[in-house]
């Protein structure tokens, strides 16, 4: 699995970052999933090899501007590229509301269809390689988090298994060996079962804005990595009051606990400069971060790319 981040800024862009968006793609193939769309997300895919037409789906965690205002301009330019595959939309039902009206309004006529799935529900979606779950957070509205879990993991059969139930060798040993549950001798038998995983399945979650991580602990299990907003200082949020948001040292409290050993922090609030020297600094908030967390602290920024290998082992890209 990959990230690259498209925006990186909380509430407005910067000179030198947009406001949310993040794309993760699948380790085989082209295939992608966009996790939020601020205003000029598309403007962002300009720059990256990503293609429109291999867009799995997009997921927006929050109905704030910040993180959905992209997404009309997103799909206008799908369809004046051609895109005619029908293409899933994982967001809360406030986004379907909008799009709807928006598409109305400005007589925006797609030539594929969009297949709406309402986050409030809590879904758990599968795709060919990826299953998502939904999970609720704690923000000014309704906010989600989506864990994103690898389905095809190589696996060898368990040899032993398979001769003390007597399954002969042959098509049964091949369903089983690609992930089909089958029935034999008129029991159910889970592919599962008998498979022996080399590794375990890659798991990332990115979180929409949030001042609970906590909430987390569930989606958490078994990640390698947790995306989750650091928008402010532990003191700049402190004066800023009850605004829904966290933290760097909040963060990575929750990231120690949980024993994630991955953080990446993003959705810097727009004062923050990337200069270390700067005045206040992002650096300030990796420091806060870095004293209370063991694990890898990673601060985004646009277009860093992270790659999430099968041995779990999650690092930069560099020199891309």
């Amino acid at each position: 699995m990959n990230l690259l981040f498209l925006g990186t800024s909380a509430g407005v862009p910067t000179k030198t970052r947009n406001v949310s968006g993040i794309a993760l793609r699948e380790s085989k193939g082209r295939s992608w999933y966009l996790i939020d769309c601020g205003e000029g997300t598309q403007h962002q895919v300009l720059h990256t090899r990503l293609s429109f037409h291999s867009l799995k789906a997009i997921l927006i965690t929050h109905v704030h501007g910040d993180h959905c205002y992209g997404l009309p301009g997103i799909l206008a330019s799908a369809a004046m590229g051609g895109r005619k595959a029908p293409l899933t939309i994982v967001a809360p039902a406030g986004i379907k509301t909008w799009l709807e009206a928006t598409c109305e309004v400005t007589q925006l006529s797609l030539p594929f269809a969009l297949e709406f799935i309402a986050s409030d529900d809590l879904p758990s979606v599968e795709f060919e390689n990826i299953a998502v779950e939904t999970f609720s957070l704690s923000h000014r509205v309704a906010s989600y988090a989506y864990a994103f879990t690898e389905r095809k993991v190589d696996a060898a059969l368990d040899m032993d298994k398979l001769a003390q139930k007597g399954i002969p060798r042959g098509p049964l040993w091949g369903q089983l060996k690609q992930g089909f549950d089958i029935e034999f001798a008129g029991e159910q038998l889970k592919s599962h079962d008998y498979l022996i995983f080399k590794n375990t399945p890659r798991k990332i979650v990115i979180a929409g804005d949030n001042d609970q991580p906590d909430l987390l602990i569930e989606a958490c299990a078994g990640a390698q990595a947790l995306v989750h907003e650091a928008t402010y200082s532990e003191e700049m949020a402190h004066k800023a009051g009850d605004v829904g948001h966290s933290y760097g040292k909040l963060v990575a409290d929750f990231a120690e606990k949980a024993q994630l050993p991955n953080l990446v922090l993003t959705h810097f609030s727009p004062r923050y400069q990337r200069n270390p020297h700067a005045s206040p600094s992002i650096e300030n908030i990796r420091e806060e971060a870095q004293r209370v967390y063991s694990g890898s602290v990673f601060l985004a920024r646009d277009f860093g790319e992270y790659t999430l290998e099968k041995s779990g082992h999650f690092s930069e890209v560099v020199g891309e």
